[in-house]
């Protein structure tokens, strides 16, 4: 493995989405420190840099672009969605900065769905077709086709490979963060976070990653749900390291489940895009039958934890697996046209809308909580920064609104390297001055080889399954208390497994993800309350007296 001179400032990124590889870039194109040495950034991925949540996005990203729109419009559907829990400065910031940071995407080569007519359109505000999604008052999703994720990842990537400053360690997973406090036994206080210790899937080996910052941009963890719309990655690695090196987490309790995965054998995890119901599908039960203004007067439209548990109560009432999005009022041409990936992919599999509607279910999608950050991505750890789905930044509150989560990875990516950069020669020489010798090189003890992995994959779908089925989109207090016990006996059991043998890739995920389920039921447990993504069937109103803050959790 290429290594980091230890003269030059460093910057480890963990995560290679767009939150991840921006950051790395700015952070790369800084001007040389006073000593003349240049940014050196090593980012870590789990597999190829090019899977992660990022890729699959297919909406859009969404920021005021037309002159129809305003900020305030745009910051009140967010306050609206987030059910009392946003944060107002960090929704006026990320509302005010994104058209800006969005048009840096685009300087990048974000080739984004143009408008018809954008050839001749004389404001650049008409140049690009504008989608829009649930809760959203005005269309301002831009997009590329139905593709967006990939078209970022695709050109973020491609700038990142060119920059000499920057080392990319494929197929690497993150075991834990060092901080002072771990590396000198005071255990009372973190300290500053000096880097990482980083598991080397082809060796086996395990690096000492020494850091003058951390960034995490890990993504979120769905797979913690039996059925979620993320890849495999998205095993909450970098909230479970922020909470073990003694980070504060919050609001973990508001998973957000998609409401439209299409149902299929063949793509359990496929993601139907929200713009689909923007542009006029209705959502039907099995006798065509259409239900979602029972719920909400945007019916269809209305923002996504509703629509979810729309639509998780008429399963319920019918007795039916599914539910059907109706778009049978579009031309097949318009429906190419728009949602070409989506056309595709169901033709693949024998479904041919619009002719015919598509079957859907819900599926978690989103982790609205995560490592608590501040107005900079700074993490309660000295030099422990978070950004994208992993950070908890307020923007999202109870409900992350429809695409705004893409805008929050460029506007604290930014953030977050606007704080750091000025400081970092100086964060670098307190670091060389607190660890001369440079970082402990990992003791794996007595562990010896695992000689079989069943354990690991029995205990893995065991947890899904007692995510879904307990804490899902309904909750009680009797499903949380049955979870928690449960979830305790499997951690002791592979807690073992991690002194006990020598660390693999899926035991450390299976790790991570036991610790999330632990955290999302002790954050559900302590609110009482139904607010946003939280809906419990004991408290079955919202509480403004008694939580009307965030679920914060720590070590």
């Amino acid at each position: 493995m290429r290594t980091v001179s230890n003269s030059s400032p460093h910057v480890l990124i963990l995560g290679t989405g767009i939150a991840g590889l921006s950051a790395a870039l700015k952070f790369a194109e800084q001007p040389a420190t006073p000593g003349g040495q240049p940014i050196q950034v090593t980012l870590v991925c789990k597999a190829d840099p090019a899977e992660g949540a990022t890729r699959y996005a297919q909406g859009g990203i969404a920021s005021v672009w037309s002159k129809q729109d305003s900020f305030e419009e745009h910051k009140q559907d967010t306050l609206t969605a987030g059910a009392g829990l946003c944060h107002e400065d960090i929704v006026d910031i990320t509302v005010h900065e994104g058209p800006e940071r969005v048009q840096e995407l685009i300087d990048l080569g974000v080739e984004f769905t143009r408008a018809e007519g954008a050839k001749t359109a004389r404001d650049p505000a008409e140049e690009f077709d504008l989608h829009r999604e649930g809760g959203h008052g005005q269309r301002r999703i831009l997009h590329a086709d139905d593709l967006t994720g990939w078209a970022i990842e695709k050109a973020l990537l491609a700038k990142v490979r060119e920059n000499p400053n920057i080392r990319i360690l494929e197929n690497h997973i993150a075991v834990d963060l060092i901080t002072e406090g771990k590396l000198f036994r005071r255990w009372r206080k973190a300290g500053p976070c000096l880097g990482a210790y980083v598991l080397e899937e082809k060796t086996g080996k395990i690096h000492a990653i020494a850091a003058d910052v951390t960034l995490l941009a890990t993504g979120g963890a769905g797979k913690v749900y039996l059925y979620t719309s993320n890849p495999d990655v998205a095993t909450g690695d970098g909230i479970a390291m922020a909470y073990r090196a003694g980070a504060k987490i919050a609001n973990l309790e508001f998973m957000q489940f998609h409401p439209t995965c299409l149902y299929h054998p063949g793509a359990r995890t496929y993601l139907i895009t929200e713009a689909l119901r923007g542009e006029g599908g209705v959502l039907k039960n099995l006798a065509g039958q259409e239900f979602m203004s029972k719920h909400h007067p945007m019916a269809s439209l209305a923002p996504r934890d509703i629509v979810a548990r729309g639509i998780d109560s008429e399963m319920k009432r019918t007795g039916d697996k599914h539910v059907l999005l109706d778009c049978t009022h579009m031309s097949e041409e318009e429906f190419r046209r728009k949602f070409p990936n989506i056309t595709e992919t169901c033709n693949h599999l024998g479904i041919y809308p619009p002719k015919q509607p598509l079957p859907v279910v819900p599926a978690q999608h989103y982790t609205c909580g995560g490592v608590l950050v501040d107005a900079h991505a700074q993490s309660s750890i000295e030099n422990l920064y978070a950004v994208g789905e992993v950070a908890c930044t307020g923007l999202h509150g109870a409900n992350r609104l429809a695409s705004n989560s893409l805008l929050e990875a460029v506007v604290f990516a930014h953030r977050a390297v606007e704080h750091v950069a000025p400081r970092l020669a100086a964060i670098h020489a307190k670091r060389s001055q607190a660890t001369p010798q440079g970082l402990p090189e990992w003791d794996s003890y007595h562990a010896v080889e695992l000689e079989e992995q069943i354990d690991i994959a029995a205990n893995w779908l065991e947890i899904r399954h007692i995510m879904w089925n307990f804490v899902g989109i309904v909750r009680s207090n009797r499903r949380l208390e049955r979870a928690k016990r449960r979830i305790d006996l499997l951690q002791a059991e592979v807690n073992a497994y991690y002194w006990n043998f020598l660390l693999t890739k899926d035991l450390i995920e299976l790790r991570n993800l036991l610790l999330i389920a632990d955290l999302v039921v002790q954050s559900a447990m302590m609110r009482k309350e139904s607010r946003g993504l939280h809906f419990t069937v004991d408290y079955p109103t919202r509480d403004d007296a008694n939580f009307s803050h965030d679920t914060v959790l720590f070590s």
